[in-house]
């Protein structure tokens, strides 16, 4: 009897044990198996042999061993015709906003065109002979960060020209959620071409699929559009991203405090450009109050940035916390509360706040006084909305 129970004891320990190891080597499996749409050429390449190819990329179109995807697609005898880059150019060394030039890759001698300042969607000559153009870039998944404008414009420009688009997909770092005001109509420009939220919880290639099932290009065209989904992706996890997607967001916790602090971009208020930690930080010399001081001076990500020698007081958000998976009002609100200066009102007189938001309401709420919870109860309506037309085109599901 006493025998029995001794080895139903070590059973059940065994199968425990065969449990847990099982649990975590399906974990740990999952994510071994996660690869980029990038990194499954043998879905793509195929697509593009014997073709005259395009691509839109930047420093962060890189594959699992750090390659290149020019590089690799030369290689791999891939006719590669022009490379198209966006804002902050193909080596994603330009500032927000400065002109990016068109010229030739040292590298492969293939020619770059900018699709950046006046040339925001590819002409019909600079398209001339391409059969397929190829758009690999990691995404912030914010409205305002401009690399689904530039897919927008590439796939009018495609739809206009009879050229495919191929999106090679990435994660997004504010996959899985929504939050935010959702563009009105009246705001469209390059930072918001869409009636989206500020996050929309959509990789690119589901973004693109949206916008062209939805007939949201010029006219109600529609692209020859063709995704090369990731492997083993998962809306929620996070994931490590190839590059820094632009000079001001070095990390993950700028890109997580990104979709908070941008409105600053609106404001009299800094976000640290010009400083070591960029979106990590907020202030102007108009916030005595707040306990934080730093100052921007010209570097590698700002030759003149706002506020340029002039010291700040503001907070530090950089040991905030890399989990950060909301839009937060209290530091916006915190500033505006703080700011004193009788000769400059709080918001940019231009009201690009209104721009990045969207909409004019969020100003006029903040000034008014809304709470964090009133205003964030306001877009509850129009986030369900398009939460109607998002899960139409969701890919990856958890």
């Amino acid at each position: 009897m006493n025998l029995d129970f001794k080895i139903k004891n070590l059973l059940l320990i065994c199968l425990i044990f065969l449990g847990v190891f099982n649990q975590y080597y399906s974990q740990n499996q999952s994510k071994g198996d996660f690869k980029t749409g990038a990194d499954r050429p043998e879905l793509y390449l195929p697509l593009l042999k014997g073709k005259t190819i395009g691509i839109v990329t930047n420093q962060t179109g890189l594959m699992k061993d750090k390659t290149h995807l020019v590089d690799f697609l030369v290689k791999s005898g891939i006719n590669l015709k022009a490379i198209f880059a966006p804002e902050h150019g193909f080596r994603g060394n330009a500032d927000a906003g400065e002109t990016v030039k068109s010229g030739v890759d040292a590298k492969t001698g293939i020619p770059i065109v900018s699709l950046y300042g006046n040339n925001k969607k590819p002409k019909p000559e600079q398209l001339k002979g391409i059969d397929v153009v190829v758009f690999d870039i990691q995404d912030v998944g914010v409205r305002f960060y401009t690399y689904i404008s530039t897919l927008t414009y590439l796939m009018e420009a495609g739809a206009e020209n009879n050229v495919e688009i191929m999106v090679l997909d990435r994660p997004n770092p504010h996959d899985g959620y929504t939050d935010g005001p959702v563009l009105k109509k009246r705001w469209t420009s390059f930072v918001g071409m869409h009636e989206v939220p500020v996050v929309y919880g959509l990789t690119i290639g589901e973004y693109g699929k949206m916008v062209n099932g939805e007939k949201w290009l010029k006219n109600g065209i529609q692209a020859n559009y063709r995704l090369i989904p990731m492997q083993g992706y998962h809306k929620k996890q996070r994931y490590p991203i190839s590059d820094k997607p632009s000079p001001n967001l070095p990390n993950d916790k700028a890109i997580n405090l990104y979709p908070s602090l941008c409105f600053f971009e609106g404001t009299q208020v800094s976000v640290g450009r010009g400083t070591d930690i960029p979106f990590q930080v907020y202030g102007s010399p108009w916030t005595k109050s707040l306990p934080y001081q730093f100052t921007p001076k010209p570097n590698f990500g700002a030759k003149d940035p706002f506020l340029n020698g002039q010291l700040c007081y503001g907070e530090n958000l950089s040991d905030y916390g890399t989990d950060l998976r909301e839009l937060n009002l209290e530091w916006v609100i915190k500033a505006f509360k703080n700011y004193k200066n009788p000769k400059q009102d709080f918001f940019l007189k231009n009201l690009w706040f209104d721009t990045l938001a969207g909409t004019d309401e969020l100003r006029k709420q903040i000034i008014s006084g809304q709470s964090i919870a009133e205003i964030k109860a306001s877009w509850k309506s129009d986030l369900e909305k398009f939460e109607k037309i998002r899960s139409q085109y969701v890919v990856y599901e958890d």
